[in-house]
């Protein structure tokens, strides 16, 4: 691992940190959100579930506009605005008076929310197609890695010194991406290549395209149907672990282990993408680890649903972990061959917005089943993991995975 950073692109290493920075605030956050709402503002299950709905549904709308608009303008002056109006929404939720703000504010942070997406669309612009997924998997690698010291680190400081503590932080780091993006990156796409990527069709990313681009269209149902389970996990996970996992624990000692079980989630992630992913890469195709990830993830679901002790809930939260990141950046990678190069960033922009908008749908459901049975939405995520198995085996069969051939689904439009 210290070879491979030794040799790696300094522009590469740098978004790596960026990206850590960002998802090290955001991860602060996460634990503690749901219960800062149900605690200080009275908010129920459902409206809980729907704040991280917004966040979502402003990021479904505006992330293919982020994609090409960093496509015609250059990926740092889109990242740079995407970054600030993150940490502006941080500092929202610390200061929030009412739960109208905490709404605003995680709007706010969905709309400009590409800041990931561009962050990507930069790593593409930077790497050779052999080695997309590679670097693709370390961008994820770095989500886990802010994942291990974020969520125990919100935890801590809640308990510590009061839950809106967090946000500030939170926001300061949030700032810290922004100077270390002005200050130490270059811009990837040239003058040139922005006035060709303006002139290029304007349909070419649309919806009647997509529609026609079968190639793309299977893995956006891959990616849609996957993620739904995520979004029920993510929507309801701290309160999953107050009712289920840590019921009958303290406040703090609940905020704790909820912020210990995603650190784990940060551990798992990080180490299957950092080093098995690579290796991995090595002996199997893309469209092959996707079915990989989906049975770990599978796996890690059934085990929440029907085992829910602190325990095997650890368990439970690596193999899931493991099984996010053995799927997601192979699909990323297949999304980007699926169209022309002129339209990496705006392809991408479509992908997050099919991961929010069912992360949208997900999370809109995700309290009321939860209110029927705290294990419901875990049974529900487990169900479906298993549903989207039989496309995710067609796309082995396209893409003509253990043939010894590169995944390859370059398609303009069939």
């Amino acid at each position: 691992m210290l070879n491979k950073l030794q040799t790696m692109d300094r522009r590469l290493l740098t978004v790596l940190l960026i990206v850590f920075v960002q998802m090290l605030g955001a991860a602060m956050i996460m634990p503690i959100l749901p219960l800062y709402a149900q605690r200080e503002f009275g908010m129920s299950p459902q409206t809980i579930t729907l704040l991280g709905t917004s966040f979502f549904a402003a990021q479904f709308v505006a992330g293919p506009y982020l994609g090409r608009l960093s496509d015609k303008y250059g990926r740092l002056p889109i990242l740079i605005i995407s970054q600030v109006g993150t940490a502006v929404s941080f500092l929202m939720l610390a200061l929030a008076p009412s739960v109208s703000i905490l709404f605003l504010a995680r709007i706010l942070d969905g709309i400009t929310g590409g800041n990931i997406i561009v962050a990507q669309a930069y790593i593409t612009d930077i790497t050779p197609r052999k080695k997309r997924t590679e670097s693709l998997g370390y961008i994820f690698a770095a989500f886990g890695l802010g994942f291990i010291f974020g969520p125990a680190l919100g935890g801590l400081l809640s308990a510590a010194l009061g839950p809106r503590v967090p946000y500030i932080i939170a926001a300061v780091a949030a700032t810290l991406v922004v100077l270390m993006t002005w200050f130490t990156l270059d811009e990837t796409v040239t003058p040139e290549q922005r006035e060709v990527n303006r002139k290029f069709n304007k349909q070419s990313i649309g919806l009647a395209a997509i529609m026609k681009n079968s190639s793309l269209l299977l893995v956006l149902f891959i990616a849609f149907v996957g993620q739904f389970g995520l979004g029920l996990l993510q929507a309801t996970f701290a309160l999953f672990g107050e009712a289920v996992l840590f019921a009958g624990y303290s406040e703090n000692m609940i905020s704790l282990g909820i912020g210990i079980m995603l650190t784990l989630v940060g551990v798992g992630q990080f180490v299957t993408q950092a080093v098995l992913l690579p290796k991995a890469l090595k002996r199997y195709d893309d469209a092959l680890l996707v079915v990989f990830g989906l049975v770990l993830r599978t796996v890690g679901l059934f085990v929440f649903a029907a085992l829910a002790t602190p325990l095997l809930g650890g368990v439970a939260s690596v193999m899931f972990a493991a099984g996010i990141g053995f799927m997601m950046p192979p699909l990323q990678s297949l999304t980007t061959t699926t169209v022309a190069d002129e339209l990496r960033g705006g392809v991408l922009g479509v992908y997050q917005s099919t991961i929010s908008l069912s992360t949208i749908f997900s999370s809109a459901i995700a309290g009321t089943i939860f209110a029927l049975n705290p294990t419901s939405p875990y049974w529900l995520g487990a169900g479906l993991s298993l549903v989207v198995m039989a496309p995710a085996l067609v796309l082995v069969r396209r893409t003509g995975a253990g043939r010894r051939k590169p995944a390859s689904l370059t398609i303009s439009a069939d």
